[in-house]
């Protein structure tokens, strides 16, 4: 018997918001700005599209088991480039297809596989791309018909930023001195030999031709500034914003004027900044955050935006995206309200999620840990902590030390005790909601994917006490041993925030792995892992579920197909729904 078909509109509130499209802000061609590509899972699984805003059609690109995740455009608009790797693992090569559809060809016929380390559209059909592998990163520029001129091999990871629009000039970031977190800059000339080396992170040429000055951003004090550094006269222009938190810039198309898009405190703010008057102007965008930004022709400016009860829309700073793919929108959520906590380190803020269940009684919650660590929470709109609002749950989340947008200071301070010092911020902002009375210290769920899953099964080790329950996504169990299996760019991170390899400092890496800490956990735990992630590779995942099996320690074990993220849109609905019944079946009822 074929099962019943479940309509849309009898499905859960949750996963209505989780089946939602999504659609990332879509990349225009340099020379024909009406040509345009995105990714979306509209499809049911994360794919490449183009849209011709000309004809107003759009045309899948991609049609792959596994999704796809990374894809540019041909600055002639001609061309859209994707990146094919194997099940999700990030290594494969850039293929690309004619814009009005055909076979899929290799950008660069007869590479090896790689992983992708920056790609960057020049003008006449060149780019600038990087590739890594076991022997180190290789950057190039690619011409017409895929032949490649090397300009720059090293051992250590480095990343391709930008062509300037003479196709004279190339700037990459790099991490020669070994540290991933503090890269450098340089420009090349396409012979490979270095114009400058440049303090900070580059941005990008000036869209205009003729006009080889590069925007970069450099460390002043406890915030990042804009500055313009000239490679004619060597001169370096500081323009100092006085915006605390964080800061991303990029040259409006006529190199008069920068677009600033300022996160702090969890939300974003828009600025334009004109460079002859210095002013900096606020744009009136609606409170919220704006996950990205792209400016265009004429002035104009496209945004994604979201605040925690009203989905992604497109927002045009002039003219109107005039997108042409109209898809039901996800019900509301809740609201995010603020709160601010005392902790060891300073002043901690995290976002709060209440049920309209909630009464005077203490209620169950999740704390939501966000990734990175080099990232915060926000005010946007998030389908999973909206479906344990509808569940009755508070969310929680932290924007502990190692946070993005409250300041170097706050971003950094996590490197002497990694993965402790966040918990010191979590266990702060934990104890003061069990004070307010705002929720049942009996009933506490930690919870994260990435850095969050990893701090996830830290916290159940190292705070026993504190939680009932754990769910931990795509998570390292076991510093040393996801070191040894990740992908080099990982590697090289790990040596930057433990200040070595697992050979050299193997104190720091068993002080902050979870697998530590195992058989101190209570609490039953739910773990899942991507077959293919070359981030968090799922042996030590599995390994640390053996040993809770060994202990008796109720869990379940989920491996998915697909590497780090999940581009599926059923696989992530099912996990939902597990972690949701796991959570029924272990968590402990509320006290009589």
């Amino acid at each position: 018997m074929t099962a019943p078909v479940q309509h849309a509109q009898a499905r859960p509130l949750w996963e209505q918001r989780m089946r939602a499209p999504r659609y990332t802000l879509p990349a225009w061609a340099k020379s024909a700005p009406d040509r345009c590509v995105f990714v979306s899972d509209r499809s049911g699984v994360a794919q490449v599209y183009c849209w011709d805003r000309t004809a107003g059609t759009v045309r899948q690109v991609t049609d792959r088991a596994a999704g796809v995740q990374n894809c540019a455009i041909e600055a002639t608009g001609k061309a859209v480039w994707w990146f094919a790797d194997t099940l999700g693992d990030e290594r494969g090569q850039w293929l690309r297809q004619p814009f009005g559809g055909g076979a899929d060809v290799p950008a660069v016929p007869g590479a090896s596989p790689y992983w992708p380390t920056g790609l960057a559209m020049g003008l006449r059909g060149h780019a600038l791309m990087g590739c890594t592998t076991e022997d180190g990163t290789a950057i190039s520029v690619v011409e017409p018909g895929g032949r490649t001129r090397e300009l720059y091999r090293h051992d250590e990871p480095a990343q391709a930023v930008d062509l300037s629009r003479a196709l004279d000039l190339a700037v990459i970031a790099h991490s020669e001195r070994g540290d991933l977190w503090d890269p450098g800059i340089r420009i090349l000339a396409m012979d490979g030999s270095t114009v400058a080396d440049l303090e900070g992170e580059a941005v990008g040429f000036s869209p205009v031709p003729g006009d080889s000055r590069l925007l970069l951003l450099q460390a002043r004090e406890d915030r990042y500034e804009p500055a313009i550094y000239d490679p004619g006269t060597r001169e370096l222009l500081e323009l100092p914003l006085g915006l605390p938190g964080e800061t991303a810039v990029e040259w409006f198309q006529d190199a008069r004027s920068l677009l600033v898009v300022h996160d702090h405190q969890a939300r974003s703010h828009v600025y334009r900044y004109d460079l002859d008057t210095r002013q900096l102007t606020r744009v009136r965008t609606p409170e919220g955050t704006i996950a990205h930004a792209r400016t265009r022709p004429e002035g104009d400016a496209w945004f994604l935006w979201s605040d925690s009860v009203r989905p992604p829309a497109f927002l045009g700073l002039i003219e109107d995206l005039r997108f042409p793919l109209a898809d039901q929108p996800p019900p509301p959520a809740a609201v995010a309200r603020d709160v601010w906590v005392d902790g060891p380190g300073g002043r901690i803020h995290a976002l709060l999620s209440l049920p309209d269940t909630a009464q005077d009684t203490p209620a169950p919650a999740i704390f939501m840990l966000h990734g990175g660590p080099d990232d915060h929470d926000t005010d946007a709109f998030e389908p999973e902590v909206a479906g344990w609002v509808d569940q009755g749950f508070v969310v929680v989340r932290v924007n502990y030390r190692g946070s993005t947008g409250y300041g170097r200071a706050w971003t950094e301070a996590l490197r002497p005790r990694v993965g402790l010092t966040e918990l010191e911020d979590i266990a702060a902002v934990r104890q003061w909601t069990v004070d307010q009375k705002i929720t049942d210290p009996d009933r506490l769920i930690l919870a994260g994917w990435s850095w969050g899953g990893y701090l996830t099964l830290l916290g159940l080790g190292v705070q026993p006490e504190a939680w009932a329950l754990g769910l931990a996504g795509a998570p390292v169990a076991d510093c040393a041993a996801a070191h040894h299996q990740a992908m080099g760019e990982i590697q090289a991170l790990d040596r930057s925030l433990f200040g070595g390899s697992p050979a050299e400092v193997p104190e720091r890496y068993r002080q902050a792995s979870p697998i530590t800490y195992v058989d101190a956990v209570r609490a039953p735990a739910f773990l899942c892992a991507g077959a293919s992630d070359a981030r968090c590779p799922i042996d030590q995942v599995r390994a640390y579920a053996a040993r809770l099996a060994e202990r008796g320690i109720p869990h379940a074990f989920q491996a998915y197909a697909a590497g780090h993220s999940m581009t599926d849109v059923e696989e992530r609905v099912a996990t939902f729904r597990r972690q949701l019944e796991f959570t029924r079946r272990h968590l402990p009822p509320a006290a009589r």
